[in-house]
């Protein structure tokens, strides 16, 4: 893994589908929104991005912490922008700040955490887990 700078941003953009509603994704009984649990897949696919360019071949980051508020609801059509900031880097752990907008207003806003891994060795651990 290189050095990640505090600082490094990312984005991820989605266009809310039919699939992706609170109504159809959880209980028929909910409105017709953004389900939260993905609007806080847009905020981690963007905190993700802003560390990629950082990352050695055959590593990624996996998400271990998110602490988010979902404020303000999103009909089917709009776009969703996931934004992270890296706000600290200790070791293979980092952290974001992060929020998401559907070119109204902020929807979202919140903290995440990410590890540095090998691939690698994940593969193995699975492997071992499920033996």
């Amino acid at each position: 893994m290189q050095s990640i700078p505090v600082g490094a941003t990312g984005s991820f953009s989605l266009v809310v589908m039919p699939d992706h509603l609170a109504s159809r994704f959880k209980d028929v009984t909910l409105p017709p929104v953004l389900a939260t649990p993905v609007m806080i897949m847009v905020m981690e696919n963007a905190a993700l991005n802003a560390i990629k360019p950082y990352l050695d071949a055959g590593e990624s980051a996996l998400g271990t912490h998110v602490d988010v508020r979902h404020v303000a609801a999103t009909p089917v059509g709009q776009r969703v922008i996931g934004e992270a900031t890296v706000t600290g880097v200790d070791g293979r752990r980092i952290e974001f700040s992060i929020r998401a907008t559907d070119g109204n207003e902020e929807i979202g806003v919140g903290t995440h955490e990410r590890v540095v891994l090998q691939l690698s060795r994940l593969s193995e651990r699975m492997k071992a887990k499920f033996s």
